[in-house]
């Protein structure tokens, strides 16, 4: 710390305590000079920076040395991946993918009516989500195993969002136009930040964050439900536990003894299903089965008894037919666009994380790679061509995508076949759900929504790092006590100081010899380390900016105080020399080499000598360049740590002689 530098050495003590001016380290046989890097011009040292930025990936080394028509050709194969699996499809892979998309329709079917409820929108708009985006996923996807359509973390933070700005029970109509204008914007979103390379964006939310979030998420969603559960009319339209609660039992007037049977029976027979697939894998399609036979079965037993008539609320009228043209209903002007856009960000950006997420999961578990920023044109435009035919924001599916995944899909052609399966329900047979109970559709989103409570994952954050966990719970208890656009942004903001602290406060270290080799390591983590006489080394564990620079000094500043006071406690050999291992700063800006010549600058009144080691090209550059090797020494720059102890070694005994 600059504050604490010793002032009360007289000039015959720091003069003694200088390095011997005898032999120099350059003279020495073994010192191996660093050498400064050629100069790299201007424009090409932006290029690859920009290239490194935006593509880590190298996606046009395919293009290299390909003819005009050839890089064409891998131009829309690149573009519309269908195009170069398609040709290669053949009868027995459509075998598998028919009956993995049967068994995903099954399962999306009534979770796309329930999810509906979630956004407030009416259950055929549920439906209408699983048609047209699973055909444009099919097409652009490069996604095997994900299943596309609502989920119900986004459909709950759309709706949340969405009614913030306009009532559904008031207005419909407008609601329905917001929804229709957030869910384009969200696609545009999306879109663009695929193909502006700006995927990475999206990594600012940690996985502590989204594990909190999603388990906030899902008690948020699961607590709601106990209206439909309950058979409870007048309900809050807020989502923390407080109010949801609240809304619960202040209303016991309202329950509904038949739908409370109704609807606890088929949930604990959802949930028994979902055990059994659970404990035996080969049984996977007894919960993916399970919702649209319970569907079936209670409202067979609503037309049946007729308790209709007695309070339990039922689904009523869906419209019947496909997709209905919505592109009349989208603002790209005025107070609603701007709504629109301010919800399709958030939502946009949270089913990006999902979907990646997932697609991420089952091409590891395949070994096969997803180019996220293509993931993102493709889901961008799966939304921005589903906001023009009725849908609202779809992403990936985990459960569904596991079911995909189970039933042994061996291409996105199962998505193709669930979205006609849906087509068909739509044209055909929407008036059979008349009777179907809310209930039903309240039970299967709380059995949907459980397996988003991930207590493996909370407890192994907490026992790996301790401010993750921290994000981990912000984000649930924001989610759970204020809403799920707060609990989002707690998310996002935790993540977000977590970076900046260590950005600002990197590590560093004392390192020590490990003995009997040339190895040289922090002493904390390796106790038999021990220091070499008279010498201090440090190493550096981050770039050097302006964000940090400043630490950086005052903690090498504080290291050479510490080591000062043991050296003194213990009358060892005075210190003369620290040692900066810069082999982790990968770069260093000016603010960066500003703190080293202020550090350079309090060494040497106090006596010192600083020395660099295995500076990168890099830092070579612009020490170099800003003249700060002349003001050091270039002799006191050292290709390795083992080579500058020796340096220093020698010298000291030097002095001693």
């Amino acid at each position: 710390m600059a504050g604490s530098v010793h002032t009360d050495d007289s000039d015959s003590e720091r003069a003694a305590r200088k390095p011997s001016d005898g032999q120099r380290p350059e003279e020495l046989p073994f010192v191996h000079k660093v050498s400064v890097p050629p100069s790299t011009p201007l424009h090409s040292g932006i290029k690859d920076t920009i290239k490194e930025t935006f593509f880590p990936d190298d996606p046009f080394l395919q293009f290299k040395n390909q003819t005009k028509g050839r890089k064409f050709v891998l131009a829309i194969l690149y573009v519309f991946p269908i195009l170069e699996w398609g040709p290669k499809y053949r009868l027995n892979l459509f075998k598998r993918d028919f009956v993995s998309g049967l068994t995903i329709a099954s399962l999306c079917i009534p979770q796309a009516m329930a999810y509906a409820k979630l956004a407030h929108l009416p259950p055929e708009y549920g439906l209408y989500s699983d048609v047209i985006p699973p055909f444009v996923y099919a097409v652009l996807g490069s996604s095997r195993h994900i299943v596309v359509g609502p989920v119900a973390v986004v459909s709950i933070l759309l709706g949340t969002l969405l009614n913030a700005e306009v009532n559904y029970k008031k207005d419909l109509a407008t609601y329905l136009q917001l929804t229709f204008t957030a869910t384009f914007f969200a696609g545009l979103i999306q879109a663009g930040l695929g193909f502006l390379r700006l995927g990475f964006i999206i990594d600012f939310l940690s996985h502590a964050a989204v594990v909190g979030f999603m388990a906030g998420a899902a008690i948020t969603i699961g607590l709601q439900q106990l209206k439909g559960l309950f058979g409870i009319t007048n309900f809050t339209t807020k989502t923390d536990i407080v109010s949801v609660l609240k809304s619960v039992f202040s209303n016991t007037h309202q329950w509904n003894w038949q739908t409370i049977l109704i609807g606890l029976f088929f949930l604990v027979l959802l949930l028994a299903a979902k055990f059994i697939s659970k404990r035996k894998k080969s049984w996977f399609w007894i919960s993916a089965i399970a919702p649209l036979t319970a569907v079936i079965l209670s409202t067979a037993f609503v037309k049946i008894t007729r308790v209709d008539r007695h309070g339990v609320i039922t689904v009523k009228h869906i419209n019947k037919g496909l997709n209905p043209s919505s592109a009349h209903l989208i603002h790209f002007s005025g107070d609603l666009a701007l709504k629109g856009v301010k919800v399709g960000i958030v939502a946009g950006l949270v089913a990006l994380t999902e979907a990646i997420a997932v697609a991420r999961t089952f091409a590891a578990l395949k070994d096969y790679h997803i180019d996220g920023n293509k993931e993102m044109i493709a889901l961008g435009s799966m939304n921005m061509i589903g906001s023009l035919s009725s849908s609202y924001v779809t992403t990936g599916s985990f459960s569904r995508s596991a079911v995909n995944y189970n039933s042994g899909c061996k291409t996105a052609i199962s998505n193709v076949v669930m979205a006609v399966v849906v087509m068909i329900v739509l044209r055909f047979l929407t008036p059979l759900f008349f009777y179907t109970p809310n209930c039903i559709l309240a039970s299967i989103i709380i059995t949907a929504v459980l397996s988003l409570i991930d207590l493996k994952a909370a407890k192994l954050i907490w026992k790996i790092d301790k401010s993750d966990f921290l994000a981990c719970m912000g984000a649930f208890f924001g989610v759970v006590f204020v809403s799920v656009e707060i609990g989002l942004l707690v998310a996002v903001c935790i993540s977000m100081a977590k970076i900046l602290l260590h950005v600002t406060r990197p590590h560093t270290a004392v390192l020590g010899n490990i003995p009997g080799t040339t190895v040289y390591r922090n002493v904390q983590q390796y106790p038999e380390a021990y220091k070499i006489p008279g010498t201090l080394l440090v190493r550096v564990d981050a770039a050097v900016y302006f964000s940090n620079s400043n630490y950086i000094r005052e903690r090498v500043l504080r290291y050479v105080n510490e080591e000062e006071e043991v050296i003194k406690k213990a009358n060892g050999t005075s210190l003369q020399y620290v040692i900066l291992d810069l082999t982790p700063v990968m770069s260093i800006d000016t603010t960066g080499i500003h703190a080293f010549e202020e550090l350079l600058k309090i060494l040497r009144k106090r006596g010192l000598q600083l020395a660099i080691a295995n500076p990168g090209s890099d830092v070579m550059e612009k020490l170099h360049i800003a003249k700060f090797l002349e003001e050091l020494g270039e002799e006191w720059v050292f290709l390795t740590v083992g080579q500058a102890v020796q340096v220093c070694t020698r010298l000291l005994k030097s002095a001693d002689v």
